[in-house]
């Protein structure tokens, strides 16, 4: 069976046990801005407070799964206790709840007699061995360790140290991990620093046994003073840019980058009405525009809000047990059970992403949500004077809305508005179809 990869495989983490890198997205995308809608994606769920981290690793893996493998770089070598199988729905539910997210609002009868202001919410979510020489493998064999060997559900898991880079990646070969070679440099950062190396692969029996038809997350708790995401041991096999998706949780505020430039996505970009039936389209499109204008390496917010609660809700936020099941401790403690939810988005390669990713945690618990909003027109009879009014405004409100989906998504004035239908006509006369100078919404982000 020839496998399938959606990503990179935590292309941030791991290194996969296939011989090419990801293979593109297959498939129609059917969600509202989540993270589905991007090839090459990798889905990293972080539960931090003070020093302890709760790292949720969520494979797009599709195959045969004696071809998966993952190898991540850890600070400590872990204990039993500190691995985990999770629930495979967790971490899709911290995506599609913090989405970027389509809100429509339907503007009201302009005569007073029936003035019904009316406001709805798109909830729409969206998804071999190696032969070696004897004497190498010996070598090998010399200069590794297995500090650890756990059986965990349909996992065998080691947790292995290293003289050198180079040791170590012939081990790993020589047991049937197809590391590419041009992660020496990378891996020999890594042992520098003192870190472990969790290894990972599925026993097949004993999935059998168990009927488990899926490869479900692994989740390790360690402790670090540290609040960093290893990325760069993914990029050595991959080929081509990668999407990284974090969601962060923390008790104290919203996560930014310490290393990397951060900036938020905008907080309402106002939009003509077709995009609720493309809505897919329009963000990949905003998105890749945003990629254009500021280069890859950028860690971008896309949404920050207290998790116990959501508005508007493209679907609901995790329950108390989901969030004790994801890594959240301190819900018991009655002193402060906030549950604060950072979703950072960047698109990085192997030139963009020279260093592994350092976060910290922050004190600011401004909600903030990126979303597209269209305001439906009224369609009644104008029978009143301030419906004639209303009527005659709405030339000019779609002007702007063309133009400020224009400046979001990098698509010209004139392409918008031929998806919206509308021409001069919209003009009365003596009037021009002069272009709608709406300020830029990055503008507005960089001159505060």
């Amino acid at each position: 069976m020839r496998s399938r990869v959606h990503a990179s495989l935590l292309a941030l983490l791991a290194v996969c046990a296939l011989p090419e890198a990801a293979r593109a997205f297959c498939g129609f995308y059917v969600a509202s801005g989540d993270a589905r809608l991007f090839n090459h994606r990798s889905q990293v769920a972080l539960v931090r407070d003070g020093d302890r981290t709760v790292m949720t690793m969520a494979s797009d893996y599709e195959g045969d799964p004696r071809e998966f493998a993952l190898v991540v770089p850890v600070p400590t070598v872990l204990k039993r206790g500190q691995i985990h199988v999770g629930d495979s729905s967790l971490v899709a539910k911290l995506d599609a709840y913090s989405a970027p997210r389509l809100v429509q609002y339907y503007d009201p009868d302009p005569c007073p007699v029936a003035m019904l202001n009316k406001e709805r919410i798109d909830t729409k979510s969206a998804a071999t061995k190696v032969a070696l020489a004897p004497y190498a493998l010996r070598i090998a064999d010399e200069a590794v360790r297995i500090e650890a060997r756990y059986e965990i559900d349909e996992y065998d898991v080691l947790i292995l140290s290293a003289d050198d880079s180079g040791a170590l990646l012939t081990w790993l070969k020589a047991h049937g991990y197809r590391v590419p070679m041009q992660a020496s440099r990378v891996v020999e950062s890594y042992l520098k620093q003192g870190m472990k190396f969790f290894v990972a692969r599925v026993d097949l029996r004993r999935r059998a046994a168990a009927g488990i038809t899926t490869l479900r997350p692994l989740q390790i708790a360690y402790e670090s003073p540290r609040f960093m995401l290893p990325v760069r041991l993914g990029m050595a096999n991959a080929n081509g840019p990668q999407e990284l998706f974090v969601y962060a949780v923390t008790r104290t505020g919203r996560v930014e980058p310490v290393n990397y430039r951060g900036l938020k996505l905008p907080d309402a970009v106002d939009a003509p009405a077709f995009v609720k039936s493309d809505f897919n389209s329009v963000w990949r499109a905003a998105f890749d525009h945003l990629v254009d204008e500021n280069g890859m390496g950028v860690v971008y917010t896309e949404y920050a809000w207290d998790m116990t609660w959501c508005d508007p809700c493209p679907s609901p936020p995790l329950d108390r047990d989901e969030m004790r099941s994801l890594g959240v401790w301190w819900l018991d403690d009655p002193s402060d059970r906030t549950v604060f939810l950072t979703r950072l988005h960047a698109r990085y390669d192997r030139a963009s992403f020279p260093e592994d990713l350092v976060l910290q945690a922050t004190a600011d618990r401004t909600n903030f949500q990126a979303k597209v909003v269209v305001h439906n027109e009224w369609q009644g009879e104008a029978k009143c004077e301030a419906a004639s009014a209303y009527v005659n405004s709405l030339p000019a409100r779609r002007e702007r809305e063309a133009s400020s989906l224009a400046a979001f998504t990098g698509w010209s004035v004139d392409q918008v508005r031929t998806r919206m239908g509308v021409s001069t006509a919209w003009l009365r006369p003596g009037e021009s179809m002069t272009p709608y100078r709406a300020t830029a919404w990055w503008e507005t982000i960089w001159t505060k």
